[in-house]
Order: structure tokens, then sequence, then C-alpha cells
């Protein structure tokens, strides 16, 4: 399947690897087909993938592992919110937090209380809010990567 996207050019993907979220994403309830995109030949810890809209060609969101941000992330997720995703297996969840950054990128930050949760096994999506009163919605990330960044030696 080919599709077309703003950032990415015309790309051919696997229809096996769309990823429905059936209620959309919060803002955007109209789209509901999306494609997880990243580097695969990319060796260091820090990867930011992208989530690509294929209803919207324009529509992508920077997407990290908020695990590689704060290594304590539990986010406290009612069981109701799980059964939209088919109630992963731990080993088939995949949680995200979108990224905001602005052009002073120094102040870029990760949305914690709104993670993405993805049950790779059954393809399906949400994005929920947490009940953790502590995560932040713009969590700030700059200091946090650099020295990540810093710690993989390139």
């Amino acid at each position: 399947m080919t599709v077309k996207t703003k950032l990415f050019g015309t790309i051919e993907i696997d229809e096996n690897k769309v990823v429905t979220f059936e209620n959309g994403m919060i803002g955007f309830p109209s789209l509901k087909q999306f494609l997880l995109i990243y580097d695969q030949e990319k060796k260091e810890k820090i990867t930011i993938y992208w989530l690509q809209s294929l209803d919207e060609p324009s529509f992508s969101l920077p997407v990290i592992d908020p695990l590689v941000l704060l290594e304590s992330y539990k986010p406290i997720i009612d069981d109701d919110l799980l059964k939209a995703i088919e109630e992963p297996a731990p080993s088939d969840m995949l949680v995200f937090s979108t990224l905001t950054v602005p052009s002073d990128y120094e102040k870029m930050t990760a949305n914690l209380k709104a993670p993405i949760l993805i049950n790779g096994a059954a393809k399906k999506g949400c994005q929920i809010i947490v009940e953790n009163e502590d995560y932040q919605v713009r969590f700030p990330i700059y200091d946090i990567l650099s020295q990540k960044q810093e710690g993989t030696g390139e």
C-alpha cells in the first residue's frame, strides 16, 4: 500500500502495520488509522518515532517512550480503557508520550499526562488521560535528552 505524507513523502507501507484508533486521538476524533514510523537502523537508546495519520497526510506526531525520559513512569490506567485495545499482554503493550518541539527546541516537552497506548499484537491504539496527579502535560525534556545523548558517546 502506498501513502502520501507531508513529512516523509510517498512511502510504501505494510497494511498489517496499520494501527487503528477506534475513537481517534484526543482533539482529533476523525483520525483513526496510523502508522508508527521510526528508523530501524538507529542504534542509539533515544528514538523518536512518528505517529503518522493515514487519514490526513499532513498530520504526524513525534512520540517517544516515556521510560527514556522518566524511568519511574508508571501511569495509573483504568482497566476499562484497556478494553478498547483488547487488553494487551505486557509484552505487546507500547506506550508513547507526544512531544512538543517549539522553534526554541530547548523548550521541548513531553506529555506524560495523556500517553498513547498501542496493543502491538492487535494493532489497536488509544490515547488516554492518566489518573496520576504528578504527571505533567508539558514535562521539560531538553536537559534529559541532552544528558542521555552525551551518555551514548555520540
